[in-house]
């Protein structure tokens, strides 16, 4: 667990997703869990450690399952953004490791089997603020990796945790993405808003404006791509020869390829899927 200020601390022992964890006199405000069960429990006691005031609550960044997963194990009150808590009220009630492959690292993690959901109990809009201490804890709607995608910000550290908003070193999830909502919020990071603040991604920890920009380019090389996919007749093949690109602009473990193609190939897929109705009612 690495300090970034005062009582704020980010994880990256756990294959998932970054943790994050802030410790005020009234508890602790978790940000996200690891999704296997005995990782959550090693979470855990880690937390033990960290003192602060008795109450627990957990803020997850959006309704993947990298990250909701392990919810339950943490057993403390969850929030989230209201098209994320949807989500979890459209799930069945337990989810099973089974079905088609996604490109999610939990899909890397052996001997993961069938878990209950732990639905989020406060949801929000736009906003939500935490007075747990002397200093704020903001929790912003900011849409794009999902439409429930959300940071949590400490404006007095200057600290944003942004999910994946940003993910260095691996291709980004596209199953549930909002393209244009995300160049936004990529361009807001580069706004006099964040300026001087310390950025942790969901999955890579703290990174600097050329990751920043490097993920902008693939987002709009992505739009790019699958505007002209929209616009003829999407084969396997077609589909396959857009992927090979977009790796070329990541740079990662050769051992990973096949993963991140597929996740690259399911998130084609279904973005495309879900922009063909809305495309052909336009055109009628």
């Amino acid at each position: 667990m690495e300090a970034i200020a005062d009582n704020v601390y980010f994880e990256l022992q756990y294959p998932g997703v970054t943790l994050g964890v802030i410790s005020k006199p009234r508890g602790l405000i978790q940000i996200d869990a690891p999704p296997a069960l005995e990782d959550g429990r090693a979470w855990r006691a880690t937390l033990l450690s960290l003192g602060g005031g008795s109450e627990r609550v957990l803020i997850t960044l959006d309704s993947h399952p990298d990250r909701t997963l392990g919810i339950r194990a943490m057993d403390c009150t969850v929030i989230a953004q209201e098209h994320t808590a949807s989500v979890f009220r459209n799930r069945p009630s337990t989810f099973k490791a089974q079905g088609e492959e996604t490109g999610a690292e939990w899909e890397l993690i052996p001997g993961m089997g069938s878990v209950r959901w732990a639905h989020p109990e406060i949801s929000f809009s736009s906003s939500m603020e935490l007075y747990w201490g002397d200093t704020p804890v903001l929790i912003e709607h900011h849409p794009g990796p999902t439409s429930g995608s959300v940071w949590v910000v400490l404006p007095e550290e200057k600290i944003v945790f942004v999910g994946d908003t940003i993910l260095k070193n691996q291709p980004p999830f596209l199953a549930l993405a909002d393209l244009e909502a995300w160049i936004e919020s990529l361009d807001l990071l580069f706004s006099p808003v964040y300026k001087g603040f310390t950025i942790i991604s969901g999955r890579d920890g703290i990174v600097a404006d050329v990751t920043i920009r490097n993920q902008k380019d693939l987002i709009k090389n992505v739009q790019k791509r699958v505007g002209k996919l929209i616009n003829r007749k999407v084969t396997p093949e077609v589909l396959e020869k857009s992927i090979q690109p977009l790796l070329s602009q990541i740079r990662f473990a050769s051992s990973l390829e096949t993963h991140y193609a597929q996740r690259l190939r399911y998130g084609l897929q279904q973005y495309i899927m879900r922009h063909l109705g809305t495309h052909q009612q336009e055109n009628e």
